[in-house]
């Protein structure tokens, strides 16, 4: 335990000297734009430094003006600041990604990101429409381009210099393994799903010899049922060590070794998300080993559809 320092201040190195990407992340799927802004402004207050964003969030233009605020002010420094966006299903096609990826960083009103994930491997039929579907309600997918040529084009964003790292979001192990013998540059970084629910072990273990960091989203389980939270093992541990269910497993994820991502618009939840102290080893055993419950709260995985973000239907406006 005594490597364990307070998962707040730990960065874990990326491949190839890219950066140190903060333990401790903030998610930032919010819908509301005001309310995103505000929580931004809150986390950075809190000590939050990592910050995971999306073109498909539709809110990167309200991240930039928070992230402008408190640079400007001197609240903290771009260095200290860790931001990762997303291209999404529709800009797959590799003659479309530059200009994705540009209209990230002028949203996010920035010169570079730490790193830029593929949000989805499964690629969309290309267009505005961000959630194309046909005549059935079906989505469109894009078989004119490979998750490989994706992946090219990602390589050239880090050779131009203003995006540092790449890598994969919600992908399965083996279309993971698939990339890894195919780049020339690694993925620095997988996001997945993971929880202890869902601890992808197996997944774990060939990102740490690989050296690519697993970086984990709804590590709370998101509020859905079975509510992690309520889980007699994370409570009991959570009553003797005067912690709340949250910092327990927020503490597993990163003593086991992953980055994470937690997203709130309450103050309080905010400040406990940031500020988490270690569990004892025992703890750590007790939850791995009596812990049975096996479950996937999102489904992107399969579809490239994403769980966490309502459909919206285009509007004439």
């Amino acid at each position: 335990m005594q490597e364990i320092a307070e998962p707040r201040d730990r960065r874990i190195p990326l491949l190839d000297g890219r950066g140190h990407i903060p333990v401790v992340g903030f998610g930032t799927l919010i819908p509301n734009p005001a309310a995103t802004k505000e929580a931004v402004k809150l986390a950075i207050e809190s000590g939050f430094r990592h910050f995971d964003c999306a073109e498909r969030y539709l809110n990167e233009h309200v991240i930039g003006e928070a992230l402008q605020d408190a640079l400007s002010t001197g609240v903290v420094d771009r260095e200290d600041l860790f931001i990762t966006t997303k291209l999404w299903n529709t800009n797959h096609r590799p003659e479309r990604i530059e200009a994705a990826f540009n209209g990230s960083l002028r949203r996010l009103q920035v010169d570079y990101v730490d790193a830029y994930l593929i949000h989805t491997p499964f690629a969309f039929q290309p267009g505005d429409e961000h959630d194309p579907r046909d005549e059935h309600g079906s989505v469109i997918y894009d078989d004119q381009v490979s998750l490989i040529d994706t992946w090219r084009a990602l390589e050239a964003l880090v050779d131009g210099g203003r995006c540092r790292a790449i890598g994969l979001s919600d992908v399965t192990l083996p279309k993971l393994k698939l990339i890894v013998e195919a780049a020339r540059i690694k993925p620095a970084i997988v996001q997945v799903e993971s929880h202890p629910y869902l601890p992808e072990w197996e997944m774990l273990d060939f990102c740490k010899r690989e050296g690519i960091v697993l970086l984990a989203f709804a590590p709370l389980g998101h509020g859905m049922e079975p509510n992690l939270l309520q889980d007699p093992v994370i409570q009991n541990i959570a009553a003797r060590l005067d912690m709340t269910p949250a910092q327990v497993s927020l503490a597993w994820a990163a003593q086991r070794g992953t980055a994470f991502l937690t997203t709130s618009v309450t103050p309080s939840r905010i400040s406990e998300n940031a500020n988490l102290l270690p569990i004892p080893e025992e703890a750590l055993l007790e939850i791995d080993q009596k812990i049975k419950i096996e479950i996937r709260f999102n489904s992107v995985v399969d579809t490239g559809v994403p769980g966490f973000i309502p459909r919206v239907r285009p509007s004439n406006g």
